[in-house]
């Protein structure tokens, strides 16, 4: 494992000796630390006292951040008729059948999310390969297999995020920019930790979010009080 840089230990530092704080003081020692030459993202990671083995512990949803997350995703769509239309008017970065799919098989996958009309997943079905492990497959689950593609479409233009928990039961997620008002990155955090926290499985046993931190694309993690 390479060395920390120099920026990166310091800043490390000036945290070591820090607990968990507040979700407002965590945003303010993220924004402290400093710009860099461009607009870090701002990542949330979440560890969970679940069983990533148990299907019915499974974390996995998507919410639209109040404010966004300081980009536009790039959105395609499976679907025909006044579906594929409403879907460009909602402003879907590409929208198709046939012609999308056999896309996707030569290789293009130069987007951010993909949402299916019920209609067109015998079509889509056959992508899972190429999709799955990109996390692009759309789902019902998700929310990307609609028959209201045109509402997706919009949901995912306005900063919708899309989570899953991992094999080590953490889920994590964009929740911004650096360059983001203090204040509304911390109303960001704390509406994907509701979100979360409003997302406790059943059958889980004992303490359900045991950490939580935020951190920029490139500055240590800030730990917030569970």
């Amino acid at each position: 494992m390479a060395a920390p840089s120099k920026r990166m230990a310091s800043l490390t530092e000036k945290v070591a000796d820090k607990g968990p704080v507040s979700v407002q003081e965590a945003v303010e020692i993220l924004k402290g630390f400093g710009e860099l030459k461009f607009d870090q993202s701002v990542e949330i990671a979440m560890r969970l006292g679940i069983d990533p083995k148990q299907a019915d512990q499974i974390v996995r949803g998507s919410i639209v951040l109040p404010h966004g997350i300081g980009r536009t995703k790039r959105v395609v769509v499976f679907a025909k008729g006044a579906a594929a239309d409403a879907a460009r008017d909602a402003g879907a970065d590409e929208v198709g059948a046939d012609d999308l799919a056999k896309k996707i098989k030569d290789g293009w996958l130069d987007f951010d999310a993909c949402i299916a009309a019920p209609d067109m997943m015998g079509l889509v079905g056959p992508l899972g390969r190429l999709l799955g492990p990109r996390g692009l497959m759309p789902s019902p689950r998700a929310g990307t297999v609609t028959p209201d593609v045109a509402k997706i479409v919009g949901e995912y233009k306005a900063g919708k995020v899309e989570f899953r928990n991992d094999a080590g039961g953490n889920v994590q997620a964009v929740v911004g920019k650096l360059s983001f008002d203090g204040q509304k990155l911390g109303e960001n955090v704390q509406a994907f930790i509701d979100c979360i926290n409003g997302m406790k499985p059943a059958t889980t046993k004992g303490q359900y979010v045991k950490t939580i931190s935020i951190s920029g694309t490139m500055t240590p993690g800030i730990q917030i009080a569970a």
